[in-house]
């Protein structure tokens, strides 16, 4: 995979997590990482993958830590106030996402995105914000999470594709599907998303809907290489197809 990052070879928390999580998600999944050089040896990024399986957020963790970078996630702010799991989180640098206004989401996001470059930290993020509705796991509508950081200060915003992991856990199953093992899962990075022209303009909202097209359509052309098919002429619209979106924030 190349060279490994300061925050993966630097003793850390994260060191004891990946030695349970790692050999438990291999047991279930065989993933192979293509473009792990995509993602920059240190400094700040914001990964944007596509999101069918509640078990995707695993593979994309591994992914990422094989890839040489500490995998830190954009939660829902309820996680942080479970005991254990939101002391790991706070360690871990994960970053919390509550529900507020417009203008308190923009301080925060301005927030969030300087600690980013401040510590030279990356983080994932799924723009559709929870798992598709489209019947055929192709990627929908996305939201601005994701692109508002990436403008706030310049951050390379990085789509990710991964195909596999319905197989383990389809969407809204409820057990995994353990037999047989090591089913094969391929995650396919691409190149960051040029919206220089873009930056200085993270306030307005057409220069967000613009960012966050580019970013889908990157994160479906690469969903359609994996699946080495095309995905529909209109991406699915939860608004639209009449159906209510839950699941995870997305600021």
């Amino acid at each position: 995979m190349g060279a490994r990052s300061s925050e993966v070879t630097r003793p850390s928390l994260f060191w004891p997590v990946a030695v349970i999580v790692i050999p438990l998600v291999s047991l279930l999944a065989k993933i192979r990482v293509v473009g792990a050089e995509k993602l920059p040896r240190e400094g700040s990024f914001v990964l944007a993958p596509n999101h069918y399986s509640e078990f995707d957020p695993l593979v994309v963790a591994v992914a990422v830590w094989r890839a040489g970078r500490a995998p830190r996630f954009m939660a829902k702010e309820s996680l942080f106030r479970i005991p254990v799991l939101g002391w790991i989180m706070r360690r871990t640098g994960m970053i919390p996402v509550a529900r507020t206004s417009s203008a308190t989401a923009a301080k925060q996001t301005m927030k969030q995105s300087a600690e980013l470059v401040e510590h030279g930290r990356g983080v994932i993020v799924y723009p559709e914000g929870t798992l598709t509705r489209d019947p055929e796991l192709w990627p929908m509508r996305g939201k601005s999470g994701a692109v508002r950081l990436a403008l706030a200060d310049g951050i390379p915003l990085i789509p990710m594709a991964q195909w596999g992991t319905q197989e383990i856990m389809g969407r809204y199953q409820k057990g995994l599907s353990l037999w047989p093992l090591r089913k094969p899962v391929r995650v396919l990075i691409g190149d960051p998303i040029d919206v220089s022209d873009l930056r200085g303009r993270a306030g307005e909202q057409a220069a967000l809907n613009e960012a966050t097209t580019r970013l889908m359509n990157a994160v479906t052309e690469l969903l359609e290489q994996l699946r080495d098919e095309k995905a529909p002429a209109e991406r699915w619209n939860p608004t639209t197809h009449g159906q209510k979106e839950t699941g995870r924030l997305d600021s």
